[in-house]
């Protein structure tokens, strides 16, 4: 009796999601735990294993979307005895195949000789298309109908070759590499927002809906960080294991302003009447907005306030890893006090960010840039610093224009002295 393959829960909150990816063809025989499937929700991508060993069945296509509960295939358990013979029957199969039969040309010979052969369609024996068990699963990958490709293997059988060839001729005109398109050609392409870009952008035009959202700025210069690095980042890296970076500074530098100003790392929550209410919090959960191929996410390092700074971008570079890989689960992308995101690794000078709803604050850091400051060492002289331009965007509903602008100065200042992140001052 064959088990079904159902979307199981993820949270509370989720309740249906995209069916991105087929890891597995219909007719595989697949063991217990395999991942046969990807989930992507507006939340994380989950991976669907086999409830049982056998033969799949797909019973949804990629592109679906599927809810929690419901049922995108099946396995049958009685199925696997026979499955595996002919697993092991398919490489020998496919060997044969790419052998040439006695006494027939190569097929650049072929080619030569007659270029005009066309190749021919399958021809179907007792209703189904004759394709190599490899050109059978490349079809299922793609959703090719086998009947609609030319064969050019013995015995009009379609081939690995033919499925591929058939999959990149269906594929629409691109544009050349100056940037013109074919004559005659005007290429335009839709594809489906994903469940994460959908979440994104409702999140992005919630936080510009309901908050009172001011930015404020600042800049600091970079050079005691920078020393320090360049001074400890050998040994550092030695001890620890990971990389001495900058955000284990900055993730310092903002505990120790939250602690300072904690209207900062607090909500505003409605109570069961409806009643506007803040909510204060006593730990320093840090949300680090990280991009990835399906979208941007933010997973929580959760405890900053006790962690050290080895422990900082230990976590960070966990989170940011399974992140791209699509390894977060639900939990570690909630309940962030307050984030931080980074456009400087993408070059960015000055950006405005925008609130990470239910947060009160986000610190934007920017690219690092030489530019003339007043050498503070000798007041009247310019030198040339390499100086960082930061952001703070702030709910002005429950920060005062005076609380924001202190805020980011503590953090300018730890950051150019980070002997107070030691000292604690």
């Amino acid at each position: 009796m064959a088990i079904d393959i159902v979307i199981p829960s993820v949270g509370e909150s989720v309740t249906s999601g995209v069916l991105s990816r087929w890891l597995k063809a219909s007719g595989d025989a697949v063991a217990k735990d395999d991942i046969v499937l990807e989930l992507e929700t507006d939340k994380v991508t989950l991976e669907v294993r086999a409830p049982e060993a056998g033969v799949l069945t797909r019973r949804a296509k990629e592109g679906d979307t599927v809810p929690v509960g419901g049922v995108v295939g099946s396995i049958d358990p009685s199925a696997a005895a026979a499955a595996a013979p002919a697993a092991k029957a398919a490489p020998a199969a496919a060997k044969a195949e790419s052998r040439p039969e006695p006494g027939a040309a190569t097929a650049a010979a072929v080619a030569t000789a007659a270029p005009a052969i066309k190749a021919a369609e399958p021809k179907p024996i007792n209703g189904e298309v004759r394709a190599t068990p490899l050109a059978r699963k490349v079809a299922a990958e793609h959703n090719v109908d086998l009947s609609k490709v030319p064969a050019t293997g013995a015995g009009h059988r379609v081939r690995e070759q033919d499925v591929v060839g058939y999959v990149e001729s269906q594929r629409p005109p691109v544009v050349s590499g100056g940037g013109a398109v074919a004559a005659g050609e005007r290429g335009v392409k839709r594809e489906r927002m994903t469940p994460l870009r959908q979440r994104v952008a409702s999140r992005l035009v919630e936080a510009q809906h309901t908050a009172a959202m001011l930015t404020t700025f600042n800049e600091c210069d970079m050079s005691g960080v920078m020393g320090l690095r360049k001074s400890y980042k050998e040994e550092f890296e030695k001890k620890h294991g990971i990389g001495l970076g900058f955000m284990g500074f900055f993730v310092k530098a903002v505990v120790s302003a939250l602690r300072a100003f904690p209207a900062v790392n607090s909500y505003i929550v409605q109570d069961a009447d409806g009643q506007l209410m803040i909510e204060s919090h006593e730990y320093c959960d840090i949300a680090v907005a990280v991009s990835t191929p399906k979208g941007l996410v933010v997973p929580v390092l959760r405890g900053c306030e006790s962690l050290s700074v080895a422990q900082i971008e230990n976590g960070i570079k966990d989170l940011a890893t399974r992140a791209r890989d699509g390894k977060l689960s639900l939990e570690e992308m909630q309940g962030g006090t307050f984030t931080i995101t980074n456009g400087g690794v993408f070059g960015s000078l000055m950006s405005t960010p925008i609130l990470n709803p239910p947060q009160s604050g986000i610190l934007g850091m920017h690219t690092i840039k030489n530019r003339p400051v007043e050498d503070p060492a000798n007041p009247g002289q310019i030198v040339l610093r390499p100086m960082m331009y930061l952001a703070l965007s702030y709910d002005h509903r429950i920060i005062d224009g005076a609380q924001a602008v202190q805020f980011l100065v503590r953090i300018k200042q730890a950051i150019e002295d980070p002997a107070r992140l030691v000292l604690d001052i």
